[in-house]
Formats: structure tokens, sequence, C-alpha cells
């Protein structure tokens, strides 16, 4: 039995463009503007922590604001709580730990008046739900004092190893790749990284860790999407072998585990816009669905298959989920839209009742979230602005 991809209910669908949010509050001035058209957007700023409670993270003009979940499976929320850090790129890389902490990563600008702006990269940490976040500490720049160079680097891809070390990569002013990595005691390393010998890199870096701690880096250049990959934490970047011929939109790469050690890879076509899927040693797969920005991720059962869950930001801004059977691409999915035009990218996690939630950023600056109905299938509760 094949599960119903992406469906959701004409009713939980329809009337959320048509009638007010289920729980709406009256309208506020909304926050500073959410999202840079200029800069890709950010995914994976929705995560449970350990107590079952949801945190979401949006980039915001010198900062971030977080909403919080007040119990497990919601459905009210804390927030929206300022988190400031002047001189942050309206752009995150977020990562969780096993032990559920949150690592945020970000580029900071500071404007001086005698040439480029100072710019480094900047790294903070939540230790609990709900608890405050730690002072931002300041990662330098792969180019050093160099600041002509530095303004021009890349936006950061961070994950956590089976330690709990973070592992930052970024494109640097060279077009090669430079890299970062805290050690098993906290403490950060030199910048390395690698050279993409005879390919520039043209657009940003998407890591991402297997279930066997194999870090797998990729990049896009012209033509191809460029591979490393990191055995262990210690180790140094190989490149791999699989790099497939692929004209990448920049910004758009994700990944997920999909199978023993096995990550596919999902990006968007910068041709016509639309979801391409890969697994090193095989072909991109076709899965349609054009829109913008990159694919929010998550496996999980539905009706009792194991799949791969979708969302995306479609070409009429609104939200767009879809799923299909873990692997196999070739049983096609069906995008469906749903809720109000939105902005960034959607997020999904499970919550802590292990029902699939899709959230996003409104137009308005607001969060708003949707969440699986208690029957067969994917179809979702009515959203609601938070």
């Amino acid at each position: 039995m094949t599960p119903r991809s992406g469906r959701t209910s004409k009713r939980s669908g329809d009337s959320a463009s048509q009638a007010p949010d289920r729980g709406a509050k009256p309208r506020r001035t909304p926050p500073a503007p959410l999202m840079d058209d200029a800069l890709p957007a950010t995914t994976g700023w929705l995560l449970r922590g350990k107590d079952g409670r949801l945190t979401a993270y949006a980039p915001t003009a010198d900062g971030v604001l977080r909403w919080t979940e007040t119990r497990p499976g919601g459905p009210d929320w804390s927030g929206p709580e300022p988190l400031a850090a002047p001189g942050l790129l309206p752009y995150l890389s977020v990562a969780r730990s096993a032990e559920g902490f949150v690592h945020l990563v970000g580029v900071r600008k500071r404007p001086r008046a005698d040439g480029p702006a100072d710019t480094d990269l900047v790294h903070a940490v939540q230790f609990q739900t709900g608890r405050p976040l730690r002072d931002w500490q300041s990662l330098g720049n792969p180019h050093g004092k160099d600041r002509e160079k530095g303004v021009d680097i890349g936006l950061p891809s961070a994950v956590l190893d089976a330690t709990g070390s973070v592992h930052l990569f970024l494109r640097n002013a060279n077009g090669g790749l430079s890299a970062k990595h805290q050690s098993p005691t906290g403490r950060w390393q030199p910048w390395g990284g690698a050279n993409a010998e005879d390919t520039e890199l043209t657009g940003e870096t998407a890591a991402a860790v297997t279930d066997h701690g194999l870090i797998d880096v990729l990049v896009p250049a012209a033509g191809t999407v460029v591979r490393w990959l990191r055995p262990k934490p210690d180790a140094k970047l190989e490149r791999a072998e699989d790099e497939p011929e692929a004209r990448v939109e920049p910004g758009t790469i994700t990944a997920w585990n999909t199978g023993g050690g096995r990550l596919t890879h999902f990006w968007r076509d910068a041709g016509d816009g639309t979801v391409r899927a890969w697994r090193p040693g095989t072909e991109p797969a076709r899965l349609g669905g054009s829109g913008t920005g990159p694919l929010a991720l998550l496996r999980t059962p539905v009706d009792g298959h194991d799949c791969v869950i979708l969302a995306q930001r479609g070409t009429d801004g609104r939200p767009h989920i879809a799923a299909y059977p873990t692997e196999n691409e070739a049983a096609g999915l069906h995008w469906t839209p749903t809720g109000e035009r939105c902005s960034g990218a959607p997020a999904l996690a499970l919550d802590g009742r292990g029902r699939v939630i899709l959230a996003v950023i409104g137009e308005d600056g607001a969060l708003r979230t949707a969440r699986q109905k208690a029957e067969p299938g994917l179809a979702l509760e009515a959203w609601t602005r938070i």
C-alpha cells in the first residue's frame, strides 16, 4: 500500500487560506524582516528538545527570534523572544546534539569606515529547551585579517559528530572549502579545509552526518556537485568519487539519513526550479515540485510505511508538502499546497506526541504551525498562528 503522499484534507488546507487561523491572536506590529532575499533560506529551524518540547528559531535583523512550546505536543507556545546578535546576517545553520543541545552558527559583519567590514563566524549554544542562549563566540574567519577576502566568504553549514563536537564548513573567497571543528573537549581547532583543484565552488556548502558517523559535504560547482567525506571526527577531508552532473540552485541542498549509513541528498534544479533527489551511485531522480529555496525533510512512518516527508515554499509562495516511500523515488509523489503565503523555507519535525508538524514563518513575521491529524495519511489540522 502506497502512503497518501503529502495529502492534506481540503478542509485543513483550504480553510487556512479562506478563514482566520485557529487560535488566531490580535495582529501586532511584526518584528524586523525575518528574511533577506539575497541570502539562502535557513533550514532545519524547528527542533525537539530532550523534554519533548519544540523550539523554532528565525533569523532576523541583528539577531534571532525564538518560540518555545510550553508543553510537549502543544498547542501553546511562548515567544517570540528576541536573542540579540548585533551584525548577524539573517541566516543560520542550526544543529542539535544527541543530548538536546542546540548550536547556532552564523556570519557577523561589522562595518568599518576604512574599508570592508570585519567579517567573522559566530557560534552560540542553548543547553536546554527554553533556557537562555549562551554568549555568541567568535570563530574568526578562514582568511584571517584579510578583510577584502573575508567579506566574500560563503555561509556556514554546521553538523555534530558522535561526541557532540561541532564541524563547520563554508566556501571561502578562493573558491575552495574551508573547515573548522571542535575537539571533544570543546576547544576550537584552527581553520583548515580542502582545495577544489580545478573546480571552483559556486554555491553554499551543505554538510550532513550518516548514522554511522560519516560527515558528507556537498558544494555546488559549474555543472556538478563537489563532494568531500570525513570518515572520522579528526580525519582529513577526502574528495569523493561520486559527483553527479547537476545544475544546482545555490543554497538549496539538504540531506536526510535514509538507510544504513546512507544519505539521500535533495536540491533544486537551477534550470526549472524542481526538486532532485540523489544517492551516491545513482542518477539524480526528478521529484517535481517547482518552488523556491531548500527542502524541509523528515523520515517517519505514514500508515505503517517508512516514508520521507518533504516540504517547500512553492512558486505561489505557499507551503507545499509531499511524501514517498523511503528510497523509492520511482513510486512518485504528489505535492499539496496548504496554508497561506510564507517567507523563507518551511520546517518539519515530530512533536512530543509523535505527530508530524509543519511550520512556517508568515509574511507578517508570525510563526504558523499545522499538525498531523489523528487519522490515516498525512492530513493536517487547521493552521494556527502563534
